[in-house]
Parts: structure tokens; C-alpha cells; sequence
């Protein structure tokens, strides 16, 4: 388990560097909605990875940072490592968003294109940091980065006005940002309920809570590019997830573009596949307790997609459950 005194320090050690992003409350829909994509980089990556590599040893930093990321991750340790003056590779799918490469690459990052998704990306990250001696960042096989995470937790508890919502949806994809979320609730709420949420494109770590394994698991393209792929062997945010979340379902494709699209027409609030998806599962009706809390992750979506989203006629309203 991850000791709730690395939340805390994780909390001051980030502070000075991250934005406190808005919580927000539909009356209409009895919905708190925490929008991550106000944050630096445009995502809630950057809270772990900024605490991962600001308490590394200067001699971890020396060895260069290497990291595998669908954008958003690898955004935030670009940025961490510009203000340790640490070199970054970030080894990405060949398949990611255009927009993301360039955004790691603007900050400074050698981004590094790998043929397949998201796990070939991890697979090659991690051999070469292991044959090159670089210290690996992981986006959420690690503690330091999962505190980091699960100080969104603590910043919505400082915030929420009473009643504390009965249910907090998470989007999942390795686990990290859940694990830490999860950390904050057995410390802080009595007898949390929480859902992770991912997409049916790619739902790996939704066959580990469900059936023990990933082996077999089929992966399709998905609007959720940060919540795709396997979870690495071994991860310690498997026995994380089995501990604190109380229920792990999927969305559909159909159903996280209906979310990206309410989200701009109800809120004018520009969100990604990944943040989109625990929304969608409120909208869809899969979850109707009430009061919820929705944590929307990020906002680093193709310009070009989001309009194509918004435009589409075939992409229906949601009938509010």
C-alpha cells in the first residue's frame, strides 16, 4: 500500500508548480465535476510525474529520464525534467495523437516513435532505459508517482462542500491515478465508493479486476488513448485497484464521443477520450447513484477530432438517467 505521509509530501512537494484546477456542481444532474484540463499540460499527468522526478537523486537525474506515454505523461516529465535540467526520452506509439507528439517535443522531449500501441511503447521504454542505465519513469507503476496522482483526491476533499458524494468515478487505464485517488478515500471518507471507468476498446485492466487476467484481452483503436494498452506485469497498482475500487465497468466509443460532446455544449469544457469516459458512464445511466463525482482528466485532444466529434449529427444527446 502507498503510505498516506507520500500523499502529503507529494502535495508540498508539487504545490509551487501545478495549477488548483476547478470543481464544479450541475444542479441538473447532481454531478461534481473536477476539470483536469485547466491543469498544466492540459492533464492531471503532470502531478505524478512532477513528484516522481523531483525527488530523484541528482544522480538519477544525470543518468536522463526515460518514460513511455500516450502524450499526456510524457508531457509532464518533459516539463519535470526542464526544471531539473534533466534530458527526457519519451518512447511513444506510432499511433498517437499528433498533437500530444508535438506538445512532448515542444518541451524539450526526444520523442521516440515505436511501431504497434501503447505497450510496445512501454516494452521498448523499459529495455532501453535498462541497457542505457536511464532512470525509468513509469506513468503508474510507481509510488511516487501514484501519490502524486492522488493528490487530486486531497484537493477535492479541501474543496467539497457537504454532502461528500456517495460515488467518485475515476477513468482507469494502468491504475495510477485510482490507486492514489483510492489511498486519499480509505484515509479521509468513510466507506468510499469508487468506480473506475474505461474504454470496451481496450480494457486491461478491467479484465484483471474482473477475471484475474489480460490474456486474451483484443485491443481496438480508442478516442481514450490514455487509458489503452496492457498493464505491466507485476504492477503495483493491481493490488491497489482490487483494494479500493468498489466496481470497474466500460463505455463505448459511441458513448465516450457523446460525452466529449456534452461536455463543450453544456459546459464549454474541451475534454479528451480519457476524460470523457467516467462521464460518459453517468450519462449513459451504467451509473445512477447520486451525488457522483467525475474526475475529467484532460484536455489534449486534436483540434481537427474535437470539431469532427462536435459536427457529427450522428452522435445523439444523452438522455440524462
Amino acid at each position: 500500500m502507498i503510505p498516506y505521509v507520500w500523499l502529503e509530501q507529494a502535495k508540498e512537494r508539487i504545490t509551487p508548480f501545478i495549477k488548483r484546477t476547478p470543481l464544479t456542481y450541475d444542479p441538473q444532474t447532481d454531478l461534481y465535476l473536477k476539470w483536469e484540463n485547466h491543469q498544466v499540460t492540459g492533464s492531471f499527468k503532470i502531478r505524478g510525474a512532477l513528484n516522481k522526478v523531483l525527488s530523484l537523486q541528482e544522480w538519477e537525474l544525470e543518468q536522463g529520464l526515460v518514460t513511455a506515454s500516450a502524450g499526456n505523461h510524457g508531457q509532464g516529465v518533459a516539463l519535470a525534467g526542464k526544471l531539473k535540467n534533466a534530458r527526457v526520452i519519451v518512447f511513444a506509439s506510432d499511433h498517437a495523437s499528433i498533437n500530444k507528439i508535438q506538445a512532448m517535443r515542444d518541451l524539450g522531449a526526444d520523442v521516440r516513435l515505436i511501431d504497434g500501441g501503447y505497450g510496445e511503447a512501454e516494452r521498448a521504454g523499459i529495455d532501453f532505459a535498462r541497457i542505457s542505465n536511464a532512470t525509468w519513469i513509469s506513468p503508474y507503476n510507481d509510488g511516487m508517482v501514484i501519490a502524486g496522482q492522488g493528490t487530486i483526491g486531497m484537493e477535492v476533499l479541501e474543496t467539497l462542500p457537504a454532502p461528500t458524494p456517495i460515488v467518485w468515478l475515476v477513468p482507469a487505464g494502468g491504475g495510477g491515478l485510482i490507486s492514489g485517488i483510492g489511498c486519499t478515500l480509505q484515509r479521509l471518507v468513510s466507506r468510499p465508493s469508487l468506480v473506475a471507468v474505461q474504454s470496451e476498446a481496450s480494457p486491461f485492466l478491467h479484465a484483471i479486476f474482473h477475471h484475474g487476467t489480460q490474456d486474451g484481452v483484443v485491443e481496438l483503436d480508442s478516442l481514450a488513448d490514455g487509458l489503452a494498452g496492457p498493464v505491466e506485469a507485476g504492477s503495483v497498482t493491481i493490488p491497489l485497484v482490487m483494494s479500493y475500487v468498489n466496481d470497474f465497468i466500460l463505455v463505448s466509443e459511441d458513448d465516450i464521443q457523446r460525452a466529449i460532446k456534452y461536455a463543450w455544449n453544456v459546459y464549454h469544457e474541451c475534454i479528451e477520450g480519457s476524460a470523457a469516459a467516467p462521464l460518459a458512464a453517468v450519462l449513459s445511466g451504467r451509473v445512477s447513484a447520486r451525488p457522483a463525482l467525475v474526475i475529467l482528466t484532460g484536455g489534449n485532444i486534436n483540434p481537427e477530432e474535437h470539431k469532427q466529434i462536435l459536427d457529427n449529427e450522428a452522435i445523439g444527446p444523452f438522455r440524462i438517467a
